[in-house]
């Protein structure tokens, strides 16, 4: 594989861009979308978005003496992350997005170190019922953009729910037709084809394309100087630790299809250096970053394992993030459109907590008990925020936030119903004797 020639380094590399892209470009289009950033901003955060994700995967890819894991992985925006985002930057503001980004990837970076110790705290009944919860919040999301976007005049209009209809059967199609790699940018075809469609139905504005320069440096702080607020920096620390389990796991498998046995300070790495990324991202006013699971899949596909593929990769989305026009382009995606894609994706992180809880024993009442109460409760301050509304802002942010709601209900009753279980159980010492 060394033997690669520069132009199949560079397309092996454009290949990988193009099957994270979508999974990259919606997020930003998702939280500034719903923090109401004008088109500017929007393509501002794209840019800025694919710029840090390009960095993000060189620090890992290439790393040094105490960072990076050095396998062929992409970083990008886990999804896990959207929900606490819009809750933060509606409550406290988009600069505290950004100090609560910043301070959690610090708290990565310390906490790698020792993150072994705290993996029983965040057993598979754990986990599953948090990245469960995470996608069952985020459907009210997809389903207001299927209508056209809340507060939207045609909210509802056959003409958004056709729309949307169109992009999701394009979704299921290409992956019930096709394998490989059309499949692994199926999502992407599908924006692609629903943006055409809707062209045609008069849905489509060029105007911010045409106005968008071709060339622009970016800039830390855009959005503002961060601001550093408790309970939005215990909100993203949950995010990203449920994040540091799950790359785990991608670091296990890609070394597995690596041929590589990861040592524990190879993990430490990996993780310091996604610690590393989420700063980074803080700064530059973007994302925390963790391992995209799906170019580990292209990985295997292709079975190219050299580390300069991802590096080139890396260096075109940084190349991407300096074009405002390509950003731009992607902020004429109709909201209908956007909703039709998200459906299934937010679906999958639905079945990605559902194939971790396949790893529980349920004929345990408590594991029952932990999967329901969680997921119960995430759900139900998911659908209901208003319920909190006579909370004072500091709690009411943590209260309102499903996802931080359904990550604690889990981790207490998992230390509660198992912790203090087995200290009550162990017998005393005129027992033993």
């Amino acid at each position: 594989m060394n033997q690669l020639g520069k132009w199949k380094v560079g397309f092996l590399g454009l290949q990988h861009v193009l099957a994270m892209y979508a999974g990259a470009v919606i997020v930003p289009l998702i939280v500034g979308a719903e923090l109401g950033l004008t088109t500017e901003q929007l393509a501002y955060l794209i840019s800025i978005d694919l710029f840090t994700c390009g960095i993000a995967s060189l620090i890992q890819v290439i790393g040094g003496r105490h960072l990076g894991i050095k396998l062929p992985v992409i970083l990008g925006c886990t999804f896990t992350a959207v929900g606490p985002m819009i809750a933060i930057g509606k409550l406290e503001g988009i600069p505290a997005i950004y100090g609560a980004i910043i301070a959690s990837g610090i708290i990565v970076m310390i906490i790698s170190q020792f993150f072994g110790k705290l993996l029983k705290w965040f057993p598979p009944v754990v986990t599953g019922s948090v990245v469960m919860t995470i996608g069952v919040s985020l459907i009210p999301v997809a389903m207001n953009n299927v209508a056209g976007g809340q507060g939207s005049p045609t909210f509802g209009q056959w003409e958004n729910l056709s729309l949307a209809a169109f992009t999701f059967l394009v979704v299921i199609l290409i992956n019930r037709f096709f394998r490989g790699y059309i499949q692994a940018i199926s999502v992407l075809i599908a924006l692609v084809l629903g943006t055409v469609v809707a062209a045609f139905m008069g849905m489509v504005d060029l105007r911010s394309v045409s106005e968008a320069s071709w060339f622009r440096m970016v800039q830390p702080f855009y959005f503002g100087v961060p601001e550093f607020h408790l309970t939005s920096i215990i909100s993203m620390t949950l995010v990203a630790i449920v994040s540091m389990v799950e790359s785990l796991g991608v670091f296990l498998a890609l070394g597995e299809i690596c041929e590589r046995k990861l040592q524990d300070h190879d993990l430490k790495k990996g993780l310091r250096a996604e610690g590393l990324a989420a700063v980074i991202g803080g700064i530059f006013n973007a994302f925390p970053y963790t391992t995209f699971s799906q170019n580990v899949g292209l990985v295997a596909l292709s079975k190219v394992k050299t580390r300069n593929v991802v590096i080139a990769a890396g260096v075109i989305l940084i190349i991407l993030g300096c074009l405002p026009k390509v950003a731009a382009l992607t902020t004429i995606i109709p909201t209908p459109v956007l909703g039709g894609a998200m459906i299934p994706m937010f679906g999958m992180v639905i079945a990605s907590g559902v194939r971790m809880l396949t790893q529980v024993d349920f004929k345990k009442n408590e594991n029952l008990l932990i999967v329901a109460c969680s997921v119960g409760i995430g759900l139900g301050a998911a659908v209901v925020p208003g319920v909190f509304k006579e909370m004072p802002d500091t709690v009411k942010l943590l209260a309102e936030n499903g996802i931080v709601l359904g990550s604690f209900t889990a981790i207490f009753l998992n230390w509660f119903l198992y912790f203090l279980k087995r200290k009550d159980e162990q017998p005393t010492a005129e027992a033993t004797s």
